[in-house]
Order: C-alpha cells, then structure tokens, then sequence
C-alpha cells in the first residue's frame, strides 16, 4: 500500500507535536488535542448514541495517546488512525458492558428547540441513529468510519485491522441494510423522489 503525500504529512506532523508535547510542550498537546478529539468524540457519539458516554470515551482515548507519546512510532500508524482504533475498542467494549447488565442508552437529545428545519433535521439524525444501532457493530464501525466521518477505505482497513477489499464489502452491506431499515421513512423525514 502507497501512502499518499498528504497522509505522510499528516502522520508527520501528528509525530512531531507528539514528539514536541513529550519533551514538555503543552501548546503541541493543545493543538493536537485541537485537531483529533472533535473527530474521535464524533465517530463515539455515532458509535454509541449517547453524548455522555461518548465524551467519557474521547477523554479516556486522548489518555491514551497521551501515555503512548514516549513510546510513539510514526511509522507504525497516524495517531488519528491509532485514535480511531482505540475509541472503536472502547466503544465495543461498552456497548457489550451495557448490554451484558441490560442497561440502556438514551438517544442523544436535540439541546434547543427550534425551527421546523432544525427539528426535520433532529427526527433525519433520531432515525439513521436508531437504524446505525440496528447494524453488526463492524458494520456499523465502517458506515460511520467511511460515510460519516469521511475516511478512506485504506484507513480504514488499518483502523479495523482487515483487508481493504473486507471493507469496502462491509460498507456495502452497511449502507444496503441501513437504506432498507430507513426506506419506509423518506416521506415522514422528508425526502422526496425529485
């Protein structure tokens, strides 16, 4: 596998201000804390359906990467591709914790009631919420991994650990299950045929 130039750029950079916060730099560790946990919070919310929960994830995966920092070795891995690794294991691991003890998830909430869009908007991210949480979990991983948080097959391969012919297979069936669940609803969230 080729690595592009902007992904060698980008793994560069994430080693260097790893590199820069271990030898003391805190202003590396905010800009890197800057670029990586909106994403990594995103792909947990996603995961989990529960902003709570995944706030609690992104904080524990960006302590990770804080005590692997000594250790870090570029050449193995983007700390995002690292990143989303860890937040999937750790979103794996409580979803299986919650539904082990029978405890339920509440759905993400909408904070501010508003406009008849904003609340077209909050039923369209309710119902591919409910119909990702319908999905295996690998499914559901690559659906988010490649159409939400808009990473590439290859990525997601090495995030996944598999091959990347396996994913583009798992995304495949992930968007052909997640249209069937969500077929019967076009007009009640508002998509016309045009």
């Amino acid at each position: 596998m080729t690595i592009n130039a902007e992904t060698k750029a980008r793994r560069d950079s994430d080693a260097a201000l790893l590199q820069r916060y271990v030898a003391g730099d805190e202003a590396a560790a905010r800009l890197l804390t800057h670029a990586l946990a909106p994403r990594v919070y995103a792909h947990a919310a996603r995961m989990l359906g529960n902003a709570a929960e995944a706030e609690d994830v992104t904080q524990e995966a960006m302590m990770r990467l804080w005590k692997k920092a000594p250790d870090w070795d570029g050449a193995q891995a983007q700390a995002s591709t690292w990143l989303y690794r860890v937040t999937a294991n750790l979103c794996t691991d409580r979803l299986r914790r919650n539904r082990d003890t029978g405890a339920e998830m509440p759905d993400l909430a909408d904070p501010a009631p508003g406009p008849e869009a904003l609340l077209q908007d909050a039923a369209r991210h309710d119902a591919l919420q409910a119909a990702l949480d319908r999905l295996p979990a690998r499914q559901r991983q690559a659906v988010i991994l490649r159409h939400l948080s808009g990473l590439g097959n290859a990525q997601i391969a090495e995030i996944l650990e598999m091959r990347v012919e396996a994913v583009e297979s798992l995304t495949a069936r992930g968007k052909k299950a997640l249209s069937a669940l969500l077929a019967g609803q076009r007009e009640e969230l508002g998509f016309s045929d045009e």
